[in-house]
């Protein structure tokens, strides 16, 4: 089974044309579209918000290093 020829394609189309009008399928591939944008935003925002959060992980890992290091002092 494999990828659908050029006349099975275009049956496709012929039948999804039917099924839904000539005016609802512009409203679908809109709607399709901003689900799409949408989507994509969210994976975007969602990767920023993992680096902001590793950043601040790094941050926190110095300071517990530097607050950890022993205090010398020189006694004359």
């Amino acid at each position: 089974m494999g990828m659908p020829g050029g006349m099975e394609w275009v049956l496709i189309a012929l039948v999804v044309l039917l099924l839904f009008g000539g005016k609802k399928i512009p409203e679908l591939a809109k709607g399709l579209g901003s689900g799409i944008k949408n989507f994509k935003k969210a994976v975007k925002d969602d990767e920023e918000e993992v680096v902001t959060a590793d950043k601040a992980d790094e941050i926190e890992k110095k300071a517990e290093t530097k607050s950890e290091e022993p205090n010398e002092t020189k006694t004359v």
